[in-house]
């Protein structure tokens, strides 16, 4: 990851990455320190609760209260992003619906592009729901790979042969209607570098492609299979093109507040019943969707801006403070009682144990019933 940390950036359109001052790299500290300690808590004590032993009794409210507890946790993010750090998030295009079911594919600029979708979920009451296609090696994080496989991110290897079956798998899992759901997918399948541009336009004039400038020739395979084994109970795509000011950032320059000064989100909905059905022409449509992307981009870098902003407003302050508070309370009362019980310590260590091996052989409970079901004979 690389940060500028001394002196101030110029980005030549008035904005400036920001210096890490002692106060930055304090706070960040102390946010990232937070931000750790509450996901492990939230895993171990909410998060095995509600997407292990609810789920024996039923998926959907599983998947409810998970929502619940976990879309509370990741709301800190947007907090530390919009109101500590200051960063200003941008959004244009279309204004789309509240808690719709949907598909969202989004250029891959850098490792956090994943992040600042949330700042759109919450806005739109969804942020507990969101759902990734991740490559399999972030499902081996101490700690945030248990919270990947309770949220039911999908994780492949990035080889068709390999991921499909595990894919359809999930996806089939994801059809109830009655779940709300937001599926985030980056078909270019790797965040965006200067070299891997170079190889992407090289195998785009090998192969008669359109030469893309600013994101990578995307991969089809994926979201034909998502829009295909979802499109009944999708209520529509979400195209989202990302852009940052003064540049690109990191993981760390977002926890220092360093970089960026702007996010800026272009969102277009499009109706399912507008997408092609063939393997053929959905890929065709999708070449089309980022071509799109790619000129938005090259028209974002000249004019600062894309256009039709104002979509969004901004989050409000005291209602993030609140819910931050909130979860914190509840954080500190569960580290409490683990520091101080024995009790609690033997349940903290069975919990992580169960964790571990549900994540890395990916299992998740059969609802009770169900297993009954399945087992008994028909009259």
């Amino acid at each position: 990851m690389s940060m500028e940390v001394w002196g101030v950036v110029d980005s030549g359109d008035g904005k400036v990455e920001r210096a890490l001052t002692p106060l930055r790299l304090i706070r960040g500290i102390m946010c990232l320190i937070v931000l750790i300690i509450s996901a492990f808590i939230m895993i171990v004590y909410f998060g095995f609760m509600s997407a292990f032993i609810v789920r024996f009794f039923s998926v959907h409210w599983s998947r409810k209260a998970t929502s619940f507890f976990f879309g509370a946790w990741l709301a800190l993010w947007p907090f530390l992003f919009e109101k500590i750090n200051k960063t200003k998030v941008i959004f244009s295009g279309e204004t789309v619906p509240a808690k719709e079911r949907v598909l969202l594919i989004a250029n891959h600029r850098t490792e956090v592009d994943w992040m600042y979708l949330w700042n759109l979920a919450w806005r739109k009451g969804s942020l507990g729901y969101i759902k990734y296609v991740l490559k399999s090696s972030l499902m081996r994080l101490p700690v945030f790979g248990w919270g990947f496989h309770i949220l039911e991110f999908i994780s492949v290897e990035r080889r068709w042969e390999v991921d499909e079956s595990n894919m359809r798998h999930m996806l089939a899992s994801f059809k109830d209607p009655r779940d709300p759901l937001w599926l985030a997918l980056f078909p270019e399948g790797t965040d965006f570098t200067e070299q891997k541009c170079i190889r992407s336009q090289k195998y785009a004039a090998e192969n008669g492609l359109p030469i893309l400038n600013n994101v990578l020739i995307p991969k089809t395979k994926g979201f034909y299979a998502c829009l295909e084994d979802l499109r009944a109970s999708l209520d529509a795509v979400y195209d989202v093109t990302i852009g940052y000011k003064p540049r690109c950032p990191s993981l760390l320059d977002n926890v220092f507040g360093v970089n960026p000064s702007e996010v800026h989100m272009h969102v277009r909905r499009i109706a399912v019943d507008e997408i092609p059905t063939s393997e053929e022409e959905v890929a065709a449509w999708l070449m089309k969707t980022f071509q799109l992307k790619d000129q938005l981009l090259s028209n974002f870098y000249v004019q600062g801006h894309f256009p039709h902003q104002g979509t969004e407003g901004d989050l409000s302050t005291f209602k993030c403070f609140v819910h931050s508070v909130a979860v914190i309370l509840l954080i500190s009362t569960c580290t409490v009682f683990t520091l101080c019980s024995i009790w609690f310590k033997i349940y903290v260590s069975l919990v992580c144990c169960c964790l571990s091996s549900a994540t890395y052989f990916n299992v998740r409970p059969m609802p009770l019933l169900g297993f009954l079901n399945i087992g008994r004979s028909p009259m």
